[in-house]
């Protein structure tokens, strides 16, 4: 059987970088270390071919133009390669995989972001753990999605989100089960995977750079703050509202200038401040006043892939009302049906 071969993409991140005397910043050499590491498992790992950006970034200067480009990359290597491992920084990891689910729609191989917590070049790093693993989990055939490997799980890319700055285990999947826990043996959990596709359904629109502003609800917030941003003409608004998808409504004020945005074509959708379950926007008497005004709510997504999922279809186009309906529908498993 001929061995796999992998399109190794370094987009940035701390896995590249070396301490200097101004902070982290990225390796000169990194790519002949990277190399003398992944020679050194052998026959143990598949065959790749590295891609290195010239200008890494650190990925807390990632935009949406970014995501496009690595989405972009893949679909012009897709022939050439039987999986793919995106290195990339941990602060916005979660956005860069939701990103690219829903541009790489219909995968029919692996794409696999992962990165560290510590630099390669440097003593207790996690990175030859995770990078191993990656290459291994990108040579499977079962595999036929957008995910985050760290730390020994698998995780569909728009189910997770970062919720450590200082463990091995900095990313988790609060709302979905991990796709496979690498141990002593590989566990895949078939149920959990993506079904492979009939054909791809990549769709890569120029992002552009539409406005899509988030408001997190706080006790007291005035309207005032809600007005301003509404002033600025957004194209989307996030709220975070509490528990269900709950915002303050003794106000009539800021139940006014919800509706007054959506019939101005302002898409405005409610997630939660809490991790663990679904917004279900009119539970409480306190929300029930959204779903009047035209709130959509994000059901189990998380923020991450909320404002992936806003960004792209955005660039696709759509008409808010149109937006709205497609936003709902489950595109890449990012939702629960």
């Amino acid at each position: 059987m001929d061995r796999k071969h992998i399109g190794l993409i370094y987009a940035g991140g701390t896995v590249g970088m070396a301490m200097t005397a101004q902070g982290y910043a990225p390796m000169p050499g990194f790519s002949a270390a990277l190399a003398a590491l992944l020679t050194s498992y052998g026959d143990a790992l598949p065959d790749y071919t590295l891609h290195a950006y010239p200008a890494p970034i650190d990925s807390a200067n990632a935009t949406p133009k970014d995501w496009q480009t690595i989405a972009r990359d893949i679909a012009a290597r897709y022939q050439d390669y039987d999986g793919f491992v995106v290195l990339h920084g941990t602060d916005t990891m979660a956005y860069t995989a939701a990103a690219l689910s829903f541009m790489l729609q219909g995968l029919r191989k692996p794409v696999i972001v992962t990165g560290s917590q510590i630099p390669l070049s440097a003593a207790r790093s996690d990175a030859p753990q995770n990078l191993a693993a990656a290459l291994q989990l990108a040579a499977s055939d079962a595999i036929n999605e957008v995910t985050i490997y760290f730390n020994g799980l698998l995780l569909r890319g728009n189910r997770a989100t970062k919720t450590s700055t200082e463990r091995m285990a900095a990313f988790d999947s609060p709302n979905y089960p991990p796709l496979a826990e690498v141990g002593i043996q590989t566990r895949l959990n078939m149920p959990a995977l993506l079904p492979r596709a009939a054909a791809e359904r990549f769709a890569l629109p120029d992002y552009g750079t539409p406005l899509i502003l988030p408001l997190r609800f706080v006790p007291g917030l005035p309207a005032a703050a809600l007005r301003a941003m509404f002033d600025l003409d957004p194209a989307a608004v996030v709220l975070q509202c509490y528990g269900a998808g709950n915002a303050p409504d003794r106000d009539p004020a800021l139940l006014d200038m919800l509706a007054r945005a959506n019939e101005r074509g302002t898409v405005v959708v409610a997630c939660s401040q809490a991790m663990h379950g679904q917004v279900a926007i009119g539970t409480y008497a306190a929300g029930a006043g959204m779903t009047a005004a035209g709130v959509i709510g994000a059901r189990d997504m998380t923020f991450e892939a909320v404002f992936a999922k806003l960004h792209h279809l955005l660039a696709l186009g759509l008409a808010p009302d149109a937006l709205r309906a497609e936003f709902l529908r489950d595109l890449s498993g990012e939702l629960s049906v």
